[in-house]
């Protein structure tokens, strides 16, 4: 359920600042010149290079819009039912991908369901990265007892299974989206911290740290402007990979029946009753697993692209 943790810290940190040898300056055809790009202009370069992840994050931006626009988009409403053709094949009477035994259109709950998984998957990342970006930082920059309190308690929440502490979480805080962005956010923050605090180690020693202290720069001020900018490179992977990660922990909690509260459509739950109902309507079921798994794989690529992207090895392959 937590993002990747085969990042070691100082390898990460050598992604986070890219290639640290500036490229050549190239000579403009008038007096001046030409800087070189930057590492950011160069991880950039290199991630339109990755079609796979360059395509996965034009389809992620699409599925955004669409869940934004998911009033003005769907056919219907997510809990409008038309009685008369309950089970109605794709196609038919104006249901393009049929509708579920309530009569309800399945394209349009499978788009109000995305608004809840993007919703769930960002809430709950950007709780976690909030989380492991205020522990990490502080651990591995002040390090001595403060680092042992915080990476003892992330040592304990690290024991402890993280799909566990979302149920209870979730039982605990009620069936909402509100309740799920809590509990999956809170369960996932471990790794995160751990590659934060990993990345503040290695990255305060850096000569531009000792130079930004020599001029009268403090503790949070060099925490937050010089160190973690170079460090949001591995952090940002990191994120990429949890987003789907997020996602299927909130289709899993739907198929435990601890999801959102019903009519609110959840995928997991369109997956969970449509394999009740395979042989007779296998329609209910296909359409969800098929958009999950699409939208699952896009994100793992757009990870897959950035930590390609940001290792700067990349550029001599």
């Amino acid at each position: 359920m937590g993002p990747i943790t085969d990042i070691d810290g100082g390898k990460a940190a050598e992604v986070a600042i890219g290639n640290t040898v500036e490229e050549p300056v190239v000579a403009a055809a008038g007096p001046q010149a030409t800087r070189a790009r930057g590492p950011w202009a160069r991880a950039w370069g290199r991630f339109r290079q990755h079609r796979l992840a360059f395509g996965s994050l034009i389809f992620a931006a699409l599925l955004v819009v669409v869940a934004l626009a998911a009033p003005l988009i769907a056919p219907y409403g997510y809990g409008e039912t038309d009685v008369a053709n309950k089970l109605a094949g794709p196609g038919f009477d104006g249901h393009l991908l049929g509708t579920d035994l309530l009569g309800r259109d399945i394209l349009s709950r499978l788009i109000y369901g995305l608004r809840t998984a993007l919703t769930v998957a960002f809430g709950a990342e950007l709780t976690a990265l909030a989380l492991a970006l205020i522990i990490g930082l502080a651990a591995g920059y002040l390090g001595g007892r403060v680092e042992s309190v915080l990476m003892a308690g992330t040592d304990v929440m690290y024991a402890f299974p993280s799909y566990l502490f979302a149920v209870v979480m979730v039982t605990v805080l009620g069936r909402s989206v509100f309740a799920l962005v809590v509990a999956i956010g809170i369960a996932s923050w471990v790794t995160q911290a751990r590659l934060v605090r990993a990345q503040v180690m290695t990255l305060k020693q850096r000569e531009y740290v000792e130079a930004a202290r020599s001029m009268g720069a403090k503790g949070a001020t060099i925490a937050v402007r010089y160190i973690l900018p170079n460090a949001i490179g591995p952090i940002l992977v990191t994120t990429s990979f949890a987003i789907p990660a997020a996602i299927a922990a909130e289709a899993g909690l739907a198929l435990l029946g601890l999801g959102v509260q019903p009519p609110t459509p959840s995928w997991g739950a369109m997956i969970s009753e449509g394999s009740r109902y395979l042989l007779a309507a296998p329609h209910m079921l296909v359409a969800p697993a098929v958009l999950f798994a699409l939208t699952l794989l896009a994100f793992t690529w757009i990870g897959d692209g950035l930590r390609d992207a940001f290792d700067s090895s990349g550029e001599q392959r």
